[in-house]
């Protein structure tokens, strides 16, 4: 019983050993399991995302990017300017004091209003339609006398007494003009209408009557206007005002200047 026991154990290890020993019973490599397209195109695009996370935990944590600070505008420095030796050792130039201010004189605006005084020149138009200047007296002397309005009452008396003395001016060698503001129409309507034989000037620009002291402020029935001051001036025979009449009252002023042109 013995001997039959241990041919037992015996066989089996020699069994054993021979089926390692044998080729045709060696183990054969696992085959692969052949995968499908899906299956590798899955594959491909598993290992880029593969690495891509290995080497983003293998890289230290990114630094969180900061918002650039505005640099600091560097200081302006303030250079002042160190006076020279030279400069600081001239004392400073003595003060002088502000002059007084003082009115502006105003010259007055050159007018007959000076007896003496040159006669402004002039070139108005008149009843008719001819020009008349002051140029036209030369040699000779010459009385304007300025009214307020043709046709009125008092300027009809006036132009009517210069109209009936006209001969004594002529034979004193003296014209007489007649000047208003009035248009040529109402200056020949009153001409007409009166017979009057003086020549009548239009200055509806008022610019004779102005350089000639006869345009100004006036008061009638309360109320303020500018017009024609009521003037008489006589001219020399060399150009110069001989006599102004200024607020004229008409009754008796052609007579009294009469007398005034024979006398100079």
């Amino acid at each position: 019983m013995a001997k039959k026991a241990s041919k037992k154990p015996a066989k089996a290890a020699a069994k054993k050993t021979a089926k390692t020993a044998s080729p045709s019973k060696a183990k054969k490599p696992a085959k692969t399991a052949t995968k499908s397209p899906a299956k590798k195109a899955a594959a491909k695009q598993a290992k880029p995302v593969a690495k891509a996370v290995s080497k983003a935990l293998a890289k230290p944590a990114a630094k969180v990017a900061k918002a650039p600070v505005a640099k600091k505008a560097p200081a302006t420095k303030t250079i002042t300017a160190k006076a020279s030796p030279k400069a600081a050792a001239k004392p400073p130039p003595p003060s002088v004091a502000a002059p007084k201010a003082t009115r502006e004189k105003i010259a007055p605006a050159p007018s007959v209003a000076t007896e003496g005084a040159k006669a402004p020149a002039f070139q108005l138009p008149r009843d008719g339609g001819a020009t008349v200047s002051l140029s036209d007296y030369a040699g000779q002397k010459l009385v304007i006398f300025f009214y307020p309005r043709a046709s009125t009452p008092g300027c009809t008396k006036e132009a009517i007494d210069f109209t009936r003395l006209s001969a004594d001016f002529q034979a004193a060698n003296a014209a007489v003009l007649g000047v208003s503001a009035d248009p040529l129409k109402a200056q020949e309507s009153f001409r007409d209408k009166f017979a009057l034989g003086v020549p009548l000037l239009s200055d509806a620009t008022q610019s004779m009557l102005k350089a000639y002291g006869a345009w100004g402020e006036k008061s009638m029935y309360g109320k303020t206007f500018e017009g024609v001051l009521r003037t008489t001036v006589l001219i020399d025979a060399k150009g110069n005002v001989a006599k102004i009449w200024r607020g004229v009252k008409v009754d008796g002023h052609a007579d009294a200047v009469l007398e005034e042109a024979r006398r100079i």
